[in-house]
């Protein structure tokens, strides 16, 4: 294979990578005018049953997925004895080359972890299992799409399997924790966007008045003490009136004056 070679109505224009299922290279739709990726499955492998089937197989599998993490298959073509994955051209970096330039930040990082936990939902809802899945196998478009890669190992039990359901318990609960680990404003970033309104104000407490500092006591400033609530209480509610309280009144003001 080498650019400007034609298969069917795809030219190639450039080599893309290369892996155990062959190599990929970068082709364009003369038909519909629109770049796509090409893997060619070598003619020497074309007689190995095993290669073969785990070609059909990827090709079966692209097909059945349809979801926006996961790179899209557009045909199947054989031509001069070769026979190639027409598929979605993905640009960007792979993780792998990513990792490579340095640490990706939490922030970045996360939300490539919930799309990849998503894309393996969606296909292990339709029981499929990549078995591949690495760092190579994942890339990242510029607008920070994440496209899984790379069906070639993928296994598709039945759909009434035992452990299909497993695989989709265990996708559903890995895309849960996924998306609950994505905080979706940072408490600090939210409060530096609020303004200093948002944050606690730290006060200085009034010293006690006739306290000074350390605790020493001296002439009290204070004023003067306010009368009790009890017995401001017995001014506004006195108690009511009893025959025997009566009868105290009665005597007390019927003694003669001494």
């Amino acid at each position: 294979m080498s650019p400007q070679q034609t298969i069917a109505h795809y030219r190639i224009t450039a080599k893309l990578g290369e892996g155990g299922m062959g190599e990929v290279w970068r082709a364009t739709d003369t038909k519909l005018g629109r770049e796509v990726a090409i893997k060619v499955l070598p003619a020497e492998f074309a007689t190995d049953p095993d290669r073969l089937a785990r070609f059909q197989r990827e090709a079966q599998v692209l097909a059945s997925l349809n979801h926006p993490n996961i790179a899209a298959i557009y045909g199947v073509e054989t031509a001069g004895g070769v026979s190639v994955l027409v598929m979605e051209l993905v640009e960007g970096p792979t993780i792998e080359e990513r990792i490579a330039q340095g640490p990706i930040p939490s922030a970045d990082a996360l939300p490539i972890a919930v799309q990849i936990a998503e894309a393996l939902e969606a296909a292990h809802e339709r029981g499929v299992v990549h078995r591949d899945l690495k760092p190579a196998n994942v890339k990242i478009a510029p607008e920070g799409r994440v496209k899984v890669l790379d069906f070639g190992l993928a296994k598709a039990p039945e759909p009434a399997g035992p452990g299909v359901a497993r695989a989709r318990m265990l996708a559903r609960r890995a895309t849960s924790m996924m998306k609950r680990s994505v905080p979706s404003t940072p408490p600090l970033r939210a409060a530096k966007r609020a303004g200093s309104s948002s944050r606690p104000t730290r006060t200085t407490p009034t010293p006690c008045p006739g306290r000074r500092r350390g605790g020493s006591s001296s002439r009290s400033t204070a004023p003067a003490a306010i009368p009790s609530v009890r017995s401001r209480s017995r001014r506004a509610f006195p108690p009511p009136t009893t025959t025997a309280s009566r009868r105290r009144r009665t005597n007390h003001s019927s003694r003669p004056p001494s």
